[in-house]
């Protein structure tokens, strides 16, 4: 990409949409992620794997958007395909060491989905740490299922934090009381929260932020983005590395902005359609032959010192 000498107009949460959108070209592909002089910088993964890899005290996976019940003409088996991702989890040569999974674990908050899911999800043989999507608050829309199940320690709807290997997680729930259109909801209890969560820790300190549905404006015709997004992200900006990790929308975007690195993860279960080539968004049946080409996984590397951080987008084929 390059930057143009005139400033490109931003969205009212601060993000230059426009750029943001060209980074969608790279949907599907792989990219390196390192911080050079505090500032982001990415690869393409084919390159990334060409190169010399660093010495990589740990890494974490994100899987997203499994949908486990979901059988129409877009995915008939979103089990078997979750299954598959497991499968290549397991095959990874360094163990990670722990799995975040942003939601949409099931497809109607049944108990059945639910433990479909459990059952597969523990073989990856890590801990997991969970985010509601709002297909996992269907059964009363406030996640009383999925709170049982996966809240333990959290606060509100589900919301929480946890420090490992000297990274600030933040686990944040945007799916309750969305707002018109699908867009996503924080809400002020959960924003006086992450205000409070964050007021102690050093500017220093690497955090991670995963969420079901993407804190900035990706396209809000079609909901995706976060109504109280922008101040959320109002509290991070005085961390040198910020990284926001999301799903929702079933496909690769990235976009670098400031001193935050946004990146949303593929479905394990169905393709949806890029921003604006579709009336409306939804499940999007694809040849055969190409659907598990646009199913995948993602592995996070962290190098400590000068703090790098990789992002490597794995297709469960091709």
């Amino acid at each position: 990409m390059s930057i143009s000498d005139e400033a490109p107009a931003k969205d009212a949460d601060g993000i230059d949409r426009r750029g943001f959108l060209e980074c969608m070209t790279w949907a599907g592909t792989g990219v390196l992620w390192s911080i050079a002089g505090g500032l982001p910088q990415a690869m393409g993964l084919s390159k990334a794997l060409a190169a010399d890899a660093p010495t990589k005290p740990f890494t974490f996976l994100q899987i997203s958007d499994s949908h486990v019940g979901f059988d129409k003409p877009a995915n008939p088996d979103a089990l078997g395909t979750l299954r598959e991702a497991i499968a290549r989890i397991r095959a990874l040569p360094v163990k990670p060491d722990f799995m975040i999974h942003t939601g949409d674990i099931s497809h109607l908050s049944k108990d059945t989905e639910f433990d479909n899911a459990d059952q597969l999800i523990k073989e990856a043989g890590m801990p997991v740490f969970y985010v509601p999507g709002e297909h996992d608050l269907l059964d009363d829309g406030q996640g009383k299922a999925y709170l049982d199940r996966y809240g333990k320690g959290s606060r509100g709807a589900g919301w929480y934090s946890f420090d490992h290997n000297g990274v600030h997680y933040i686990a944040l729930v945007n799916v309750v009381n969305l707002k018109a259109g699908g867009l996503g909801n924080l809400g002020s209890d959960q924003l006086e929260w992450l205000e409070s969560d964050v007021a102690g820790l050093s500017s220093s300190m690497p955090i991670v932020v995963f969420a079901h549905i993407p804190l900035w404006t990706v396209y809000p015709e079609w909901g995706w983005g976060t109504t109280d997004g922008a101040q959320a992200l109002g509290y991070l900006k005085r961390f040198g590395s910020v990284t926001v990790l999301n799903g929702h929308i079933h496909q690769v975007m990235q976009k670098v902005e400031g001193n935050v690195a946004f990146h949303t993860a593929r479905s394990t279960a169905f393709v949806q359609p890029a921003p604006g080539t579709a009336p409306s968004p939804g499940p999007m049946k694809v040849p055969a032959g190409d659907l598990r080409k646009m199913l995948g996984i993602a592995t996070v590397d962290f190098v400590q010192g000068s703090e790098p951080l990789a992002i490597i987008d794995r297709p469960l084929a091709g």
